[in-house]
């Protein structure tokens, strides 16, 4: 389909995996550096101190990703590089970095989508407690606050944090990302905290005088029941209690669903007066990041060989579907401010033979679930845009540098790029896309008559 004018078409990046140089012109540690440190954590035992070398290539960076044709880039802050101690004194050096590369977004037409946190809190802070301790709240505040004063009046928006549910549960009760704790009693506070400071800064933002349209951005996906029985129906709408409702219904002033709380008991979050009417601050827009469907089962972990589906290198099924469900049912229970895809992309083994990388497989997955969010669209959904996860080949967190999402290849060794196909593939969609929005000059007869 063609989809609107300005519908805004981008790629997506994040600080910690491209950026490297974390003890460059004065960048405090974050809790992925410490993280990286831990035997056996990181799948190839490696880190982020290199990653894509973006901190020094970032303007060559840049005129890859105009020579792409996309409108937007979407790209985060490092806290700990423009504020080491996540409080006190600021690093002007970070600070101009940041300045710099909005400024060389916009002198090549590229619109700059600012995340100010997509995971690496400052390790002073963590220190403290992290998001489990509500003085992290407010020194979030003061950042975004110092942010929104540097780079408000440049940038397309502000997002406060990519995937809150990430660093509360993967961060703080399975532990198996940054900073590693295993308990669902300090997961569930550091959930409550990150909306909590989410809508104190978008409170304080605008009392600046922020002009930046704020949000924020959320992993969501449908969950369906593995069986039509009572126990898996039942484990499924547990399971969107606390992937999408303890996100969603709060955002938009509906508190936290009663059944997550009476299954999390005594582990529940402890709430203070005006906290929830602060998280329902209003959103200009809400971010969806989308990967799969997931599938409850009573009985365990669902095996997604079940679903007769292609899977990613990260054990994800190919579920385009997914994401018109996903939009149709948020458009259905909330009322939706402009929705942008944030995140979408796979991880497919696609090697670099005699200089090019033919990755048939992402293009397939890209297609479909543009498809899948013009059909969303097509239903009245607000869509406002779509970026593809990820710009680079870059340092996939847990897993290293051994998966790869990048629609553009990274030669490690060498940090060459490479244009994969499906990156000639998304640069030919997009000039097609445009193509359809100009307006044919008449010809013939019709030219004779209007200059008549």
């Amino acid at each position: 389909m063609d989809f609107p004018k300005n519908f805004v078409w981008g790629v997506a990046t994040s600080a910690f995996q491209i950026e490297g140089a974390p003890e460059v012109d004065g960048k405090g540690l974050s809790i992925w550096d410490t993280f990286c440190q831990r035997a056996g954590v990181i799948a190839d035992g490696s880190n982020g101190d290199v990653a894509c070398d973006h901190y020094r290539r970032w303007e060559s960076d840049l005129d890859l990703i105009a020579s792409l044709g996309v409108d937007a880039y979407r790209f985060s802050v490092s806290w700990p590089r423009v504020r080491p101690g996540g409080s006190g004194s600021w690093n002007s050096k970070g600070l101009d970095f940041y300045e710099r590369l909005v400024d060389g977004m916009l002198q090549r037409g590229l619109k700059p989508y600012l995340t100010l946190n997509h995971w690496d809190l400052p390790e002073e802070l963590q220190a403290n407690g992290g998001w489990a301790h509500r003085d992290t709240v407010h020194r979030f505040v003061e950042y975004a606050v110092g942010i929104g004063a540097r780079m408000g009046d440049r940038v397309a928006t502000i997002t406060t944090h990519n995937e809150p549910w990430v660093m509360a549960m993967l961060g703080y009760e399975s532990g198996i990302f940054a900073p590693g704790i295993k308990d669902r009693a300090q997961a569930s506070q550091a959930s409550h905290h990150l909306l909590l400071s989410h809508g104190l800064a978008l409170q304080a933002l605008r009392a600046q005088g922020c002009r930046s349209p704020l949000g924020i951005v959320l992993n969501l996906a449908p969950v369906q029941p593995a069986t039509d029985s009572a126990e898996d129906v039942a484990q499924a709408r547990l399971e969107d209690g606390r992937l999408l409702r303890w996100y969603v219904d709060p955002l938009f002033g509906k508190g936290y669903p009663q059944d997550v709380l009476d299954h999390l008991g005594a582990d529940a979050p402890r709430i203070e007066a005006g906290d929830m009417e602060a998280i329902a601050a209003p959103l200009d827009y809400l971010g969806v990041n989308y990967y799969s469907r997931s599938v409850a089962s009573a009985a365990g972990p669902w095996d997604v060989k079940q679903g007769g589906r292609e899977i990613t290198e990260m054990g994800w099924e190919v579920y385009p579907e997914g994401l018109t469900e996903l939009l149709l049912r948020l458009h259905r229970d909330y009322p939706l401010p402009p929705v942008y895809i944030t995140e979408n992309g796979g991880a497919f083994p696609d090697p670099l033979t005699d200089g090019v990388v033919h990755d048939a497989d992402r293009t397939r997955y890209l297609a479909q679930h543009i498809d899948a969010v013009g059909a969303a669209l097509a239903q009245g959904v607000p869509m406002a845009g779509y970026m593809v996860w990820s710009l680079l080949d870059n340092f996939e967190w847990a897993s290293g540098y051994v998966k790869r999402f990048g629609i553009v290849h990274v030669d490690y060794d060498t940090q060459r790029r490479t244009l994969k196909d499906s990156a000639h593939w998304y640069r030919g969609f997009l000039k097609r896309q445009r193509a359809s929005h100009v307006v044919p000059t008449p010809t013939g007869p019709q030219t004779a008559l209007a200059g008549a």
